[in-house]
């Protein structure tokens, strides 16, 4: 039996659609609040219709050195042209972006983690060093 990580998948966000991205600074000061904003599908749009959707972009915080990850933020995203006439006739799509407003005290990684309904999870990461 594998491990649940074995199955994230990675890549690079400019050329995979799938991959969230999370577009923060590099260094923040500590306990001052700083944007993030998670996406997927920045530089090639990933479908977004009844059938192959974006379900969810999930933060994390990995203090470095630490022990345990912090979920940060959690977002669904419910409307993909569902409707009672049928698949895409339905009024209302959601687009898969997020902004979150952290406060961090230490340094450490960031973690997005976005699930599509047809390819399954995927994951990205970035750096932020912390300075007093």
């Amino acid at each position: 039996m594998g491990k649940f990580g074995e199955h994230l998948q990675t890549a690079d966000w400019k050329s995979e659609k799938h991959v969230p991205v999370i577009e923060a600074p590099d260094e923040v000061q500590a306990g001052e609040p700083f944007v993030v904003n998670l996406m997927v599908g920045k530089e090639i749009a990933h479908p977004n219709t009844t059938e192959h959707h974006i379900r969810w972009i999930r933060l994390y915080f990995q203090p470095a050195g630490g022990k345990f990850s912090y979920e940060i933020a959690s977002c669904e995203f419910n409307a993909h042209g569902e409707a009672a006439k049928g698949p895409n006739t339905g009024p209302v799509y959601t687009e898969p972006q997020a902004l979150c407003k952290v406060k961090l005290n230490e340094s450490g990684t960031l973690y997005a983690l976005s699930f599509c309904n047809i390819h399954g999870l995927w994951e990205a990461a970035h750096d932020i060093q912390v300075v007093e």
